[in-house]
């Protein structure tokens, strides 16, 4: 069966976020999330509305993506930085963050600095972020790389976001694996688009208006005779 008649199936996977109920088929997926023409596969939807599901991320409002550039290519899952904060911050373990940027000055000493502040003669050279548990006697800390995590085109230079503000986006990355570790009950399995070297598609506009309440679609049966075991290093 080609990409074509699997998408035709009417398969649809329900669940709720914060008391509204989403329903993902294929065709869904693939007309308003995906964000090019690439065709999704069947395991790669399986996957998405998975993690989707599990972790509870609501897609249309930009807390999980399925990115795919080409067919030849596999797709990228990744979810918003909001929506790794949100579910650190509910954790009834949550004790608060430190981050900012770490530059070095004329004279080439290394300073640490919390927020994104930067003089014009210091260079950016990484990020960093700490998280507190309640429930623990020493916290997370996590650096980061500034020449290890920034994204760049094919041509060398840095993507738009990383080029217009490379502070912002780097503190954003350090932040998103302190949470990761410190929180890795609530957030495993979740990779933010700058740690997986991919830029979020725009999302269409006409995802504001699919109906997600009043058609009734059968209910996806995901059987294990059904869909061969997928290793997500393969996709």
């Amino acid at each position: 069966m080609n990409n074509k008649e699997q998408l035709k199936q009417e398969i649809v996977v329900k669940y709720e976020v914060d008391g509204q109920q989403i329903k993902l088929t294929p065709q869904i997926v693939q007309d308003y999330l995906v964000g090019t023409t690439a065709k999704i596969t069947m395991p790669e939807f399986k996957l998405f509305t998975e993690l989707c599901k599990v972790r509870k991320l609501n897609p249309f409002l930009r807390e999980a993506y399925l990115i795919k550039y080409s067919n030849n290519q596999p797709a990228s899952i990744v979810v918003g930085k909001d929506a790794i904060l949100k579910r650190a911050v509910l954790n009834p373990h949550y004790d608060g963050m430190r981050s900012g940027i770490v530059v070095t000055d004329e004279n080439g000493e290394i300073i640490e600095r919390k927020g994104t502040f930067k003089l014009p003669g210091e260079t950016l050279v990484g990020g960093w972020a700490e998280v507190f548990r309640k429930d623990w006697v020493h916290s997370i800390y996590s650096s980061v790389s500034l020449e290890e995590a920034i994204q760049k085109k094919g041509n060398g230079e840095p993507n738009s976001n990383w080029s217009k503000q490379p502070a912002t986006m780097i503190e954003k990355v350090a932040k998103v694996r302190a949470l990761r570790e410190a929180f890795v009950e609530d957030l495993s399995g979740m990779y933010e688009a700058e740690e997986m070297n991919v830029e979020l598609p725009e999302l269409k506009e006409e995802e504001k208006i699919i109906n997600q309440g009043e058609e009734e679609i059968p209910d996806a049966d995901f059987e294990e005779k059904e869909v061969k075991p997928v290793d997500i290093n393969e996709l």
